[in-house]
């Protein structure tokens, strides 16, 4: 386990997480389609699922990419996943992607959940700075991010696009300094 927020966990993916990701992914697949659709398009079933844990911990081992879940820790439901990806270890870099199930939206989880995680990057994985991008109209996902002290750096013309054809074109940032980011 990396952090403990009151009645969640956040861990590392592991072998046992197939099922519930499958569920979770089905159960908010509205949601995911518009922001992770390859994530959502690799959990359709609990075969691909399964590849995609399998696929998702030997990255993690290689540190060439770490996801993360939000489990409640009483029922073990999965709550949200969170990528720590693009990671550049020459540049101590990295970015956040995350998504939160809609039984879960409104309880401040993503924000906790980024405290705790961007704590963990910069004091045990050695990073020294931070991005989450995302859309100027997901205003959850900005509100997230700045609650935590990112700020905006740029627009990006050429960054992933959503379902419906917008580019994600907010680029937020936060640097280490010192030895507690938040």
């Amino acid at each position: 386990m990396i952090a403990r927020l009151d009645d969640f966990e956040i861990s590392a993916l592991h072998e046992g997480d197939a099922w519930k990701t499958c569920d979770f992914m089905i159960a908010n697949a509205d949601r995911f389609q518009r922001y992770f659709p390859k994530t959502l398009e690799q959990n359709l079933n609990p075969t691909l699922s399964q590849q995609f844990v399998e696929r998702k911990m030997k990255a993690y081992k290689e540190q060439r990419e770490f996801l993360f879940t939000l489990k409640q820790t009483e029922t073990r439901q999965l709550a949200g996943l969170i990528y720590l990806k693009n990671l550049d270890w020459n540049k101590k870099q990295g970015e956040f992607a995350y998504g939160i199930g809609y039984t879960f939206t409104g309880q401040g989880l993503a924000s906790r959940t980024i405290k705790a995680l961007s704590q963990f990057a910069f004091e045990d994985l050695g990073l020294y700075t931070l991005h989450i991008i995302v859309h100027h109209s997901n205003l959850s996902s900005v509100k997230v991010a700045t609650s935590n002290g990112f700020k905006w750096t740029a627009t990006l013309k050429d960054e992933f696009q959503p379902t419906h054809g917008e580019a994600l074109d907010m680029e937020l940032y936060l640097k280490h300094h010192g030895s507690s980011c938040c």
